[in-house]
């Protein structure tokens, strides 16, 4: 008899199945106006969420089996059909189709009216009609994005994102006319990451640097791991002898001593532009989630990029709090330079309003949960619920899957703490993206590697 594993489909057949799946959702979201051509040429950071979200729903709408399963497209003419289930899935997918299989019921049940509002919700558009009390479609439509940040950082998918995104733009267009603008979508997908290479027999002290973790089952390069960057000139270097500095409001609180940091390649200065201010205190908080949180430094050599993208969302989380003001929405970073909402170049301003409402939101849920606690202690309660700012913390870090399976998470009815998190992985994503962002991560990661390491 074959066991689970020996009939499992290989992740790359279900890649393919997903993708083929992903062009036709986005062309169908085209045509029903939920995304038009500038959407799906942006490079926005919601556009990588609507997509696999929409594919996730649309294959919902379809499915016909129970318990539910997805059909999956042949390879060929000679090969059979398949539909994935919990015993063929791959296991890394396993997380994702629970999730999905756990809204099928809830999806199909919704009327047409509603099932168009939860996709309109997917791609962060208002509904068309009020639905009341009715907290289902945010539920889903929250879980649903969940899932999509997740499918995101994959590196197989973005990879090939690009081509999905241009498949829907041309659907229905006749490219091929005289004169006619084909446009284009600007999505692009991250450097190809390489581990440093080993150090030489005799390193100069000059230019001696921290190597990233290496790849113990192979040779070749690890597209998932961050680029490795160009190295910087010889008189930047010497300037940056300053360590990763933690914001000195950092509510971090431990016995032991501070680590020693290796030196910070911050290259911030009084004249620096707002968004380089932006940067190298978000960047300088991420030493001091790696110390607060021991179990990133494990992942950071299990799964580089997964433990990236969580520490820059831990550390959005901590920066909304500790580094802008609560009054005026000015951001206080490193060297104690300040940015004001007026000073700041329009095209942050979103970025940097969003930070001070995340911040607004984490101090109303703190606020909550001690009336809550005092309620439950006066009453003589026992059992205490876990505070959501540490629920948020552990899906931040270890994923909407890993929420689900532990119930992370689930106590609030309304889905509010895993849209909460959407938002904070929203907006890692949304920063992560940009050009002063994307010049420095190779820079920045070889920095945490080391002190992951120590």
């Amino acid at each position: 008899m074959q066991s689970t594993d020996e009939i499992r489909l290989s992740e790359d057949y279900v890649q393919d199945a997903f993708h083929s799946y992903l062009k036709s959702s986005l062309t169908q979201a085209k045509v029903e106006r939920l995304l038009d051509v500038d959407v799906l040429s942006s490079a926005e950071a919601d556009i990588m969420i609507a997509g696999p979200a929409l594919c996730l729903y649309f294959a919902a709408l379809r499915c016909t089996t129970l318990p539910p399963s997805v059909p999956l497209p042949r390879i060929s003419k000679t090969t059979p059909s398949h539909q994935l289930t919990e015993s063929n899935c791959p296991q890394s997918f396993l997380p994702y189709l629970h999730i999905w299989a756990q809204h099928v019921t809830p999806i199909q049940s919704l009327t047409p009216e509603s099932q168009h509002d939860l996709a309109r919700a997917i791609c962060s558009l208002p509904p068309l009609q009020p639905h009341g009390d009715n907290n289902d479609i945010p539920r889903i439509a929250s879980d649903l994005r969940a899932v999509a940040i997740e499918i995101s950082q994959r590196r197989t998918f973005q990879v090939r994102y690009g081509d999905d995104l241009q498949a829907a733009i041309d659907a229905g267009q006749d490219i091929s006319s005289p004169g006619r603008r084909q446009v284009k979508t600007s999505f692009m997908p991250p450097p190809v990451y390489e581990p440093s290479p080993p150090p030489s027999p005799r390193p100069s002290p000059r230019t001696q640097t921290t190597q990233l973790p290496s790849t113990p089952t192979s040779s070749r390069p690890n597209p998932d791991l961050p680029p490795r960057p160009s190295p910087a000139p010889t008189h930047q270097r010497n300037q940056s002898s300053t360590s990763l500095q933690v914001p000195p409001s950092s509510t971090a609180s431990s016995s032991k001593p501070p680590l020693s940091r290796p030196p910070s390649p911050t290259i911030l200065s009084s004249t620096s532009p707002a968004i380089e201010l932006i940067r190298e205190t978000l960047y300088a908080t991420l030493a001091d989630i790696l110390e607060r949180q021991p179990s990133l430094p494990l992942l950071l050599k299990s799964d580089p990029p997964r433990a990236y993208f969580a520490s820059v969302s831990l550390a959005i989380l901590d920066m909304s709090v500790n580094c802008i003001d609560p009054e005026d929405g000015s951001a206080r970073g490193v060297l104690g330079q300040k940015l004001t909402l007026v000073e700041c170049p329009t095209e942050l301003k979103g970025f940097m309003m969003e930070l001070g409402s995340i911040g607004q939101t984490v101090r109303q849920m703190e606020e909550e949960d001690s009336e809550t606690v005092v309620h439950l202690l006066s009453v003589g309660a026992t059992e205490i619920p876990t505070p959501r700012l540490d629920r948020i913390r552990w899906m931040l870090e270890k994923g909407v899957g890993s929420s689900h399976q532990s119930g992370s998470g689930r106590e609030s009815p309304e889905g509010r703490t895993v849209a909460f998190v959407n938002r904070v992985n929203a907006l890692a994503l949304g920063l992560t993206r940009l050009k002063a962002f994307r010049e420095r991560q190779g820079e920045v990661f070889k920095v945490l590697a080391g002190v992951g390491g120590r």
